[in-house]
């Protein structure tokens, strides 16, 4: 073989050799280097990778979810169950039919809305629109005899007018079930233009005869903010009664569950109780004043009954929520027990207690709701201890509270419930704190 082309062969395959191992070792660098990079992502090295992927989290996702978190705990009270909406202006009183089913709300926007509540957590609730004649908003609400009637007291300019709202075509028997669910068509049943003297009506509470020979129809209360309180009946729009407090000005009124009592709240730091007495024939035969609460050393703010009308629960200026025995022998002198005492557990920045603007009992008689602003407190009555509270329960005063009559459907469950209406334009349905023993 020419020597020369073995040298240029021999030349071909070394070079052949040292590229081959060139690469070699240039793809085993690479592949360790590309190991080294993705092993850390893997396994998140903070040092490498930790800025990177945390930067995306930091300035989308979290703020985002803090502020949704924040929105919701500002909204959401464990006690909060449903709000019921389509108020155009402050809602000024409320009152649920007999059976619990049945919401009736006054607003300042000149309707009255009856809610069917057929279950608490429902997303929407149907509702029957009451408007009150042209001129006048309504300030309160109250059921009379059943959920298919209703009085609406009317505040004008120049008067205050009071409405009863009945079905206007009611059919007895029917088995339909879809019109057992409807709503009953408002009729003007009767109406009384210029009462309490052109006076604003303050507070209009119900409550059914039963106490001894009462016929059981439907009183209801209305109290001015003057110093007279009337009594009407319910079905006919009838005067049952009169009485003047004597006390400068009204705060608010009611009528004992049973209809025996009747009970103000006015100027001074007494309570005045009047009963009403019932003749053989069911009807009212006269209302005389039997008791006086005293005790507190400022003026009474509210006051509510027991759910067996014995006992009175008043709140005052004072500072102080008091329980009262009334189921004395009034007429051989008795005077009415102080039962308990308890501070009111609200105070200003100064330390200094403040006192509830509406108290309102469960009807078993354990709980004791109490607002003052836009602020509500649950307290156990045999305690005077806070189960629960809502600091911004609305995003205004509240302007009336009261529970339901019976348990509600919530789900598969029953539960008690409480509402609030608000100068926030709602009304708000809230579950009954648990009493620990």
């Amino acid at each position: 073989m020419d020597p020369i082309l073995a040298a240029a062969a021999l030349s071909v395959v070394l070079g052949a050799v040292i590229a081959f191992v060139f690469f070699k070792s240039y793809l085993l660098k690479q592949r360790s280097n590309v190991q080294a990079i993705s092993e850390p992502e893997l396994h998140s090295d903070p040092k490498k990778t930790s800025k990177p992927q945390h930067v995306p989290k930091k300035y989308h996702s979290k703020p985002h979810s803090h502020a949704s978190d924040k929105e919701q705990s500002k909204r959401h009270h464990p006690l909060d169950l449903n709000t019921l909406k389509g108020h155009a202006d402050s809602v000024t009183g409320m009152c649920f039919s007999s059976d619990g089913r049945n919401l009736a709300t006054a607003c300042a926007d000149g309707v009255v809305r009856v809610f069917k509540l057929d279950d608490a957590s429902s997303k929407s609730f149907k509702f029957l629109r009451i408007n009150v004649p042209l001129g006048g908003h309504a300030v309160a609400v109250a059921f009379a005899d059943d959920s298919s009637s209703i009085v609406v007291a009317s505040q004008t300019v120049t008067r205050c007018s009071l409405y009863m709202y009945g079905e206007e075509n009611p059919k007895k028997g029917s088995t339909d079930s879809n019109q057992q669910s409807k709503l009953p068509l408002p009729q003007v049943k009767w109406e009384h233009h210029k009462i309490h003297d052109k006076q604003a009506i303050l507070t209009l509470t119900r409550a059914t005869a039963s106490y001894g020979t009462g016929d059981g129809s439907t009183i209801i209360a209305s109290c001015s903010e003057g110093t007279d309180i009337l009594l009407w009946h319910g079905r006919t729009g009838k005067v049952l009664g009169h009485v003047d407090t004597n006390q400068l000005k009204n705060t608010m009124a009611t009528i004992s569950p049973n209809g025996r009592f009747l009970a103000a709240a006015a100027f001074t730091a007494d309570v005045k109780i009047w009963e009403i007495v019932y003749a053989k024939d069911g009807s009212v035969k006269e209302v005389l004043n039997v008791m006086q609460l005293k005790g507190h050393k400022s003026a009474v703010t509210w006051l509510c009954f027991s759910p067996n009308s014995e006992q009175i629960i008043t709140t005052s200026k004072d500072g102080s929520i008091r329980v009262w025995n009334i189921n004395v022998r009034y007429h051989l002198s008795e005077d009415p027990k102080t039962l308990k005492v308890f501070p009111i557990p609200l105070h200003d920045s100064s330390g200094s207690a403040l006192h509830y603007d509406r108290l309102s009992l469960s009807p078993d008689g354990k709980i004791l709701a109490a607002t003052r602003g836009p602020t509500l407190q649950w307290l156990c009555l045999e305690t005077g201890k806070v189960l629960d509270a809502a600091e911004k329960a609305h995003d205004g005063d509240i302007t009336w509270i009261t529970w339901s009559p019976k348990t509600m459907p919530l789900g598969n469950e029953q539960v008690v419930i409480l509402a609030t209406a608000s100068v926030d334009k709602k009304v708000k349905l809230w579950a009954a704190p648990s009493v620990t023993s």
